[in-house]
């Protein structure tokens, strides 16, 4: 309740503007409250889903239905999708409802959550959203990995003991014949070694989204990941994902402790 409150004393015009935004509300009060990392079924847009953690699930909703961070534009009829860190399938639910013919292809090695999200799928009864428990990486030999439960699992973390199966974005990249209209990519930490890997493969797709980590004690390589956009013939515009207020005193995010910058990033041609 008490989110709820702070969500509508902030933005209470969202609520007359956003598409969405009372279904947002409405998930903030019924499930900000409930434990952490405890399996719920719920209601979405009138099907059943599968959610790990329920606080995960309304953020998620807030920026993928709410704000639309992932809505492009494409004469595409059938357009291509690789959604790199899928997650519970909310970016496959999104993309589908946008373009029903659009063609998915979903990574997510966590078995957990890879459990949640063929369940999704298969509830919205989707047809040409391909699921691949895989971690995209920068070759097949597989990659430690830790699972935190909910959105924020990495091969990053000083806790990845657990390997799991990978493949190359490059070696996909190489075998896809036609353009690639959206290419999301959220996978905690691991996105600038892989567009490095693949720097010379990203002029076929037309849109890309990425979630760029600075991990606290290693090397910021914003630039680096800027950089090959910028050469691949890619605007750009940046957007904080975990804000904080006075950063040269709160140089690390209170609720993100390893990670001291998240952004957002919108690449387009």
């Amino acid at each position: 309740m008490k989110l709820l409150f702070e969500i509508l004393f902030r933005e209470p015009s969202k609520i007359f503007r956003y598409k969405n935004y009372f279904k947002f509300l409405v998930y903030v009060l019924l499930y900000s409250g409930k434990t952490r990392y405890s399996k719920t079924t719920l209601n979405l847009f009138g099907r059943k889903i599968v959610v790990p953690d329920t606080l995960s699930f309304v953020w998620q909703f807030h920026e993928i239905f709410v704000e639309e961070y992932y809505k492009f534009e494409t004469k595409n009829p059938k357009p291509v999708i690789l959604d790199c860190g899928a997650n519970i399938g909310l970016s496959a639910v999104y993309f589908k409802l946008l373009y029903p013919n659009a063609i998915i292809y979903s990574f997510e090695p966590d078995d957990k959550i890879f459990e949640c999200l063929s369940y999704n799928i298969k509830s919205f009864e989707f047809s040409n959203v391909n699921l691949i428990k895989k971690a995209v990486w920068i070759n097949n030999d597989g990659v430690n990995f830790f699972s935190e439960g909910a959105d924020s699992s990495s091969i990053f973390s000083e806790k990845a003991d657990k390997k799991v199966e990978s493949i190359s974005l490059k070696d996909l990249l190489k075998g896809i014949d036609s353009n690639i209209d959206f290419f999301k990519m959220d996978i905690e930490g691991a996105e600038v070694e892989v567009i490095k890997d693949c720097d010379n493969y990203l002029n076929k797709i037309q849109n890309i989204f990425i979630e760029y980590h600075s991990f606290v004690n290693s090397e910021q390589q914003l630039d680096v990941l800027l950089n090959i956009l910028t050469k691949n013939g890619f605007r750009y515009f940046i957007k904080p994902e975990a804000d904080r207020r006075m950063p040269y005193i709160n140089r690390i995010n209170k609720n993100f402790t390893d990670v001291d910058l998240q952004l957002n990033i919108f690449a387009y041609k």
